[in-house]
């Protein structure tokens, strides 16, 4: 079971951010631990309201008063130190706890805290990883970085001594936690506003494996160099799993896909038939993913039949190649794609399905990626027949890069295919409606309001 005495010198707990992926998650763990907690937020949303039906007080706004009561208060990585409840806190010397660091204090009191990172794939792994150890009644408790329907949200609070989380290499945030197994997906150049060269990422993952202890247990990717150079930094055990690296322990051979992309596979484990498994969800990058959650779960001693079972179920993670509906009979995708590789990884996975044409909407996020990755994101999207680009996202950042969509569209047009900019979200819903044809598939892709055109294009 948990141990939570390091934590029990806070007995009220007050969040700001609370209704955030991970703060919700957290904020329902230490309720079910016994501790007292409240929480603000700028605005109500579905995670606020279901913290209210399990008793936490929530204030839309801010609240001093809560603040005042607290032993100590843990806030989200967007609240600036100007906040009104963390300068009260201050004024009050009440202690205040970024989030990752909380969070590194939660993972402290699980003696089996699993984390699966990567630049890639994070999410969809977290899920299939959290849905097998579910279908084999292991009660672990979760958190994952979006919406999964078979847990109705985005974390699980369990009873057992296991965690699976999504650890996030992002300012080095998944350094805070205390794993007992690793997963690595992937190590791409990603979040360089932060990490500045690729070199600096992969010190933060090498740093991130030596955190594993003795008895612990790494699964890298057989197929990524980066990730197979980092189990030389541990002790830990070690298993790889790959699709093109043969030499892995966990391989997938007589591949197939269906005419909706989704694979059947057969997995080996050195070398010998381990089990056969059918996705619901599309490319030859969720077989990658699927490896992983496989070499992981083996570690564990989950049977093979309740892996099959919980990954035939699985038919993706909220925002992840997520079905939305149809408009003159062509067929609207969203997905979270804001990286090169991912863009990438999205247009792959439409290879294996059966289609007339692809169009895909696209949405940069970040002015720094935009800048960094420019010439990718173009050799990326010219693999859609269709490309129409929305204004940046700005998400953390103001525009000091001097760099915009037309530039996007510019460096597409320079490979020889056409590309146009939408700036307006109802302009680009009515380009659609005019031009997509019957079995046509239509991709919004981006971190950020992309995802709004799907349900305005049904509209």
């Amino acid at each position: 079971m948990q141990n939570i005495e390091k934590l029990k010198k806070y007995k009220n707990i007050h969040m700001i951010g609370i209704g955030g992926v991970s703060m919700s998650g957290i904020a329902a763990i230490l309720t079910n631990w016994g501790f007292n907690v409240t929480g603000s937020d700028r605005t109500a949303s579905e995670n606020t309201e279901k913290l209210d039906k399990l008793g936490i007080k929530v204030t839309i706004g801010h609240n001093l008063e809560d603040v005042r009561k607290s032993d100590v208060i843990v806030y989200s990585a967007a609240i600036k130190q100007d906040d009104p409840e963390i300068q009260e806190a201050k004024k009050l010397n009440i202690p205040t706890i970024e989030r990752a660091n909380f969070l590194g204090e939660i993972t402290r009191c699980f003696k089996n805290t699993i984390c699966i990172s990567g630049t890639h794939g994070k999410t969809t792994t977290t899920s299939m990883v959290a849905l097998c150890f579910l279908e084999a009644q292991k009660d672990p408790s979760i958190q994952v970085g979006a919406y999964l329907k078979q847990i109705n949200g985005n974390y699980k609070v369990g009873n057992s001594d296991l965690f699976i989380i999504e650890a996030c290499e992002y300012v080095e945030s998944f350094l805070k936690f205390s794993p007992k197994a690793e997963i690595i997906l992937n190590i791409d150049n990603d979040h360089l506003d932060y990490f500045k060269t690729f070199e600096n990422i992969k010190n933060a993952f090498t740093k991130y494996v030596k955190l594993l202890p003795d008895d612990g247990i790494l699964v890298v990717n057989a197929d990524d160099k980066n990730c197979l150079d980092l189990q030389n930094y541990t002790n830990a055990s070690k298993v790889t799993y790959g699709i093109e690296n043969k030499n892995a322990n966990f391989t997938a051979t007589n591949i197939q896909f269906n005419n909706d992309g989704f694979a059947e596979f057969d997995v080996l484990k050195n070398q010998q038939f381990y089990a056969k498994i059918s996705l619901s969800i599309p490319g030859i990058h969720n077989i990658s993913n699927a490896l992983a959650c496989i070499a992981l779960c083996d570690k564990y001693n989950i049977e093979p039949k309740y892996i099959v079972s919980a990954l035939t179920k699985f038919t993706g993670a909220h925002r992840r190649f997520e079905y939305k509906g149809t408009v003159n009979g062509a067929r609207i995708y969203d997905d979270y794609g804001h990286h090169p590789t991912e863009v990438l990884a999205t247009a792959k996975s439409l290879s294996n399905k059966k289609y007339n044409k692809s169009w895909v909407v696209f949405q940069p996020h970040t002015y720094s990626r935009t800048k960094n990755l420019l010439s990718d994101f173009a050799k990326s999207l010219i693999n859609f027949d269709n490309i129409l680009v929305l204004d940046i996202y700005a998400a953390r950042e103001t525009n000091t890069y001097n760099i915009s969509s037309q530039d996007l569209v510019d460096e597409i047009k320079k490979l020889g295919k056409d590309a146009i900019y939408i700036k307006d979200f109802n302009e680009c819903t009515n380009y659609l409606k005019n031009n997509v044809q019957n079995d046509d598939i239509i991709i919004t892709l981006g971190a950020g309001t992309v995802t709004d055109i799907g349900p305005m294009l049904l509209k």
